[in-house]
């Protein structure tokens, strides 16, 4: 499976201009769900995870001044995710949320959710990553394509319906279904290039 492309050095760099709020909110609405996510599958609850967010993106506001980002030296994503788990295990402890064992089905489809020998942590950071990459990617691609265009893209790449039965339902040819997946499918690339690759902007 390929890497997820890296954080792109420049939005790093303008990160560092407190004033840069178009790179702050472009960098909170990649991260903020991932890391809002990642604490939910390690079982915080919804407001508990909104905290952790929060208090990892003060901790990233803080600390991006000082960053000196040599990509030989580590990735970004790599030192959020030690920031991530840093402040999750401060915050299970000042707030003593602790798993507990009740047989709750919430409870065991969490432990169902948790890594197992094969799979570490960092796998699964890095899955909701390519995740939540995506769905930012496809949340600003959207408005360029006709909504019919959309939900066909959407139901056969990410729902996984057939070709032939979404054409059926949404009257539009099935050839047409293949060229709005093809279409839409090359623009999030692209797009994902452009939030998380190498690329210059």
């Amino acid at each position: 499976m390929a890497s997820p492309p890296p954080t792109h050095p420049s939005l790093l760099l303008r990160l560092r201009d407190r004033a840069d709020t178009e790179a702050w909110r472009e960098f909170v609405a990649l991260y903020g769900p991932l890391i809002y996510q990642f604490a939910r599958g390690r079982g915080l609850q919804d407001a508990d995870a909104d905290d952790l967010t929060q208090i990892v993106l003060g901790e990233v506001s803080g600390s991006v001044a000082r960053l000196d980002y040599d990509p030989s030296r580590g990735s970004f994503r790599g030192w959020l995710f030690t920031v991530v788990r840093h402040q999750l295990s401060k915050f299970r402890t000042h707030q003593g949320v602790l798993p507990r064992g009740s047989g709750d089905t919430g409870l065991c489809e969490l432990l169902e959710q948790q890594p197992g020998p094969e799979e570490s942590e960092e796998v699964l950071w890095d899955g909701e990553y390519r995740r939540q990459l995506f769905l930012r990617a496809a949340e600003k691609v959207q408005g360029s394509f006709e909504e019919s265009s959309w939900r066909a893209f959407w139901r056969t790449a990410v729902e996984g319906e057939d070709a032939p039965e979404v054409a059926r339902m949404l009257g539009i040819s099935v050839g047409a279904v293949y060229t709005a997946k093809s279409r839409i499918l090359n623009r999030i690339k692209q797009e994902i290039q452009r939030l998380g690759g190498d690329d210059p902007d």
